[in-house]
């Protein structure tokens, strides 16, 4: 870690309220400009510079670059000490401290143009999720059995695969000591940003990713969720693979889908690969990805029925084998 480079990169009023505003949440560099009124071509060098020395990080969500702070992701002492001092109120001087007010108070108007975005997508798209909903029962009677089910024990690091709207890490990331978002599609990751900015920046992080093949090292997730997302794909065998590759030895893994049903129009009319899944096979699925059913929970009260299924990691890897990854993008109903 040079020090020299770290310090010279804060050396600067404009960086400085840079990186305090990247501690309350991920921004692009649009938005920063917007903050900071000054042109991008400027804002962009302030951040290269910043990046350069460690300090932020870019990461790519379709067209879109966000910013977020790269210390809690060093492992060196002083980037700990330096993000700690950076998240407090005394962090820098008296005119500085009036600047960040005044920065925090523009942040306002971001967050509220994207729940606008969030709320028109959702407003196209109600009728689809809501024509899916009518026929099981409410999603509050679901998240609550789930919530019962993995609620025993700490989460620690938390992975909702195929993150939709963000809903899981909403109602579970304040509780885990970290979490990841990981979806294919661009359009639900802003979403997602906008029901989850209210989270402390750096908490979550969210990932453009594909569920065959997760952007994560080996056992990187204590708490793995995959909420109504497995029916997508065309082989779920290695979608179940590759997060036991993820699942640190005793992860659990929960399973929220539909048990076996015969409404074909879901899969013609919302691209439903699978039409629900069986105990049996949920369980050769999980033992062949080095999960254990350990619990299983059924919810009627409608045409479908939701299963709850809870596994756990028994630390050997999956009996890997190659497999036909051709699947479709999720399209995750609004929770």
């Amino acid at each position: 870690m040079d020090m020299g480079t770290l310090f010279r990169a804060l050396a600067d009023d404009s960086r400085l309220r840079i990186m305090l505003l990247l501690q309350l949440m991920e921004l692009s560099v649009g938005e920063l400009a917007q903050v900071l009124d000054q042109s991008q071509p400027r804002v962009s060098r302030h951040v290269r510079i910043l990046a350069e020395a460690g300090l932020a990080e870019r990461h790519k969500e379709g067209s879109w670059v966000f910013l977020r702070p790269a210390l809690p992701r060093r492992d060196h002492e002083a980037a700990r000490l330096l993000d700690a001092f950076l998240r407090r109120e005394d962090a820098v001087g008296e005119a500085l401290a009036a600047q960040h007010a005044s920065d925090r108070q523009q942040l306002q108007a971001i967050r509220s143009v994207r729940d606008a975005r969030a709320a028109d997508f959702f407003a196209q798209h109600a009728g689809e999720w809501d024509a899916i909903r009518s026929l099981y029962l409410p999603e509050a009677e679901v998240e609550a059995a789930l919530a019962a089910m993995i609620g025993e024990r700490p989460l620690g690091r938390l992975l909702d695969i195929g993150t939709g709207t963000g809903r899981m890490i909403e109602l579970f990331g304040p509780t885990a000591d970290h979490s990841t978002a990981i979806d294919r599609s661009p359009e639900m990751l802003r979403l997602a940003r906008a029901k989850l900015q209210h989270l402390q920046s750096g908490s979550v992080d969210l990932v453009q990713g594909d569920f065959y093949a997760l952007p994560l090292a080996d056992a990187a997730a204590d708490t793995i969720l995959l909420h109504q997302v497995l029916h997508y794909a065309q082989n779920p065998q290695a979608v179940l693979d590759e997060a036991g590759r993820v699942a640190a030895p005793g992860a659990r893994i929960a399973i929220v889908d539909f048990a076996p049903h015969a409404l074909e129009e879901l899969r013609e009319r919302d691209a439903h690969a699978r039409l629900g899944f069986g105990d049996d096979t949920m369980a050769a699925l999980l033992g062949h990805a080095g999960f254990a059913l350990i619990d299983t929970r059924s919810l009627s009260g409608g045409t479908l029925t939701v299963k709850i299924w809870l596994g756990q990691h028994r630390g050997e890897p999956a009996r890997i084998q190659p497999h036909d990854q051709t699947h479709v993008t999720p399209r995750k109903a609004a929770a």
